[in-house]
């Protein structure tokens, strides 16, 4: 069973807005064992719709649009889905507008024509209410086809989807399950690991499929199973993930992405009764972003300086103005005494403090751009690492985040 997810609308296509719709679409069908064929984003332009509407129809079994459903001029999708459904006429719900207009009483908002044209839908359309907004949806069923149209604001088609969409495609369609099981590593590149787990790979059954997801300092596998067996599948799966788990033992940090490397060292230092400031330069509050990113964080996290210049360095963290002067804000020895300063103000076990150059300038620094120190000050350890970590700035940012974190969950280990 396949899926096209459609959206509309210009601010897509211009990089106003971040198309987050398809990505939630995209994950709640394949929960339910729908695959997404093809993701197409296009103007709110009639013949555009007609066009994409038509190839989807060809290609896929369910086809999802989003956006277009509002009251003004610009927002097109119902006319055009209308038309496309050989001129089928708008016509007024009334259990539209007696929504709409119980929503406007609460919010002490005048209903008028504007609101009335929201309750126009095609004749062919089953309605699917809204109860977040005022555009309702619209299921359709043609030639053997489903369409469904949503409004484009997130949170009324996020509520359509799980309310009313999905539990209509179960109900029609005879669906197989797609399983997933997405594995954490840590420390190493995509390509090194392809090559340690190559005859993993090429050993899997073709129902089983492997992807590498690799992003800064990390690389998830993926491995996903299709099947009309869900317990074989799932059991498959757990073997599978047995299998990776004795090939890379040293590099992996959980399954699935819950198990981040913030939430490992979350789940550590919880056991061990342990706790951790930081101090941040260039990453200016990023690794904190990431530690607290984890509920219940505050069990073990006491807090963070962000220090970005060289006055408060000295003036936060007590950084030697000696030690700067003689080595830059960009040394070994700057980042030592910025992890020492926090673990003492803040009295945790562990502190990291991180100092470099993200770019694109180097101020004044002798350093390169991307040169990068990470210190680690345990009640036992004083560890300082130098890393180049290249261009551009956002690299530079995120990869030190990460060998931070890196860093910090080996030494609790």
């Amino acid at each position: 069973m396949n899926a096209e997810i459609i959206t509309i609308g210009d601010e897509i296509l211009i990089g106003q807005i971040v198309d987050t719709n398809s990505q939630f679409i995209g994950q709640q069908l394949n929960k339910i064992g729908v695959s997404v064929y093809q993701i197409t984003s296009i103007q709110d332009d009639k013949q555009h719709i007609l066009n994409a509407l038509k190839e989807a129809e060809q290609r896929v079994d369910i086809v999802i649009i989003t956006g277009g459903l509002g009251p003004t001029k610009d927002d097109i999708t119902k006319k055009t889905i209308a038309a496309y459904f050989n001129d089928d006429k708008l016509i007024e719900y009334p259990e539209v507008i007696k929504h709409i207009k119980e929503m406007f009483i609460k919010v002490n908002h005048p209903f008028n024509d504007v609101q009335r044209y929201q309750a126009q839908l095609p004749s062919k359309a089953t309605l699917l209410e809204n109860k977040l907004g005022t555009a309702p949806g619209m299921w359709f069923y043609e030639n053997g086809t489903v369409f469904v149209s949503l409004p484009g604001v997130p949170y009324e088609m996020k509520g359509l989807i799980t309310d009313q969409v999905l539990p209509r495609i179960q109900k029609q369609f005879k669906l197989p399950f797609i399983l997933h099981k997405t594995i954490m590593t840590y420390g190493q590149g995509e390509s090194m690991i392809a090559e340690r787990i190559e005859g993993f790979e090429n050993n899997l059954p073709p129902y089983i499929k492997l992807a590498y997801l690799p992003s800064f300092g990390k690389v998830r596998l993926r491995l996903s199973a299709k099947g009309d067996n869900k317990e074989i599948l799932e059991k498959e799966l757990n073997d599978k993930v047995a299998e990776v788990y004795q090939l890379i033992p040293e590099i992996i940090t959980g399954i699935d992405d819950d198990n981040s490397l913030e939430k490992r060292v979350g789940e550590l230092l919880k056991i061990k009764n342990k706790t951790i400031a930081t101090a941040e330069s260039l990453t200016g509050g990023q690794i904190a972003a990431n530690l607290v990113s984890v509920a219940g964080s505050s069990a073990y996290y006491k807090g963070s300086f962000v220090t970005y210049s060289a006055e408060s360095k000295i003036n936060l963290l007590e950084v030697s103005k000696e030690t700067i002067d003689r080595f830059s804000v960009v040394s070994r020895e700057v980042a030592l005494e910025m992890a020492k300063g926090v673990k003492d103000k803040l009295q945790t076990n562990y502190a990291i403090a991180v100092t470099g150059n993200a770019g694109p300038t180097t101020d004044l620094t002798d350093k390169t751009v991307g040169i990068v120190y990470i210190a680690l000050v345990s009640d036992s350890e004083q560890v300082v690492q130098e890393f180049n970590f290249g261009q551009p700035r956002e690299k530079v940012i995120n990869r030190t985040v990460n060998k931070a974190l890196e860093m910090l969950l080996k030494e609790i280990i």
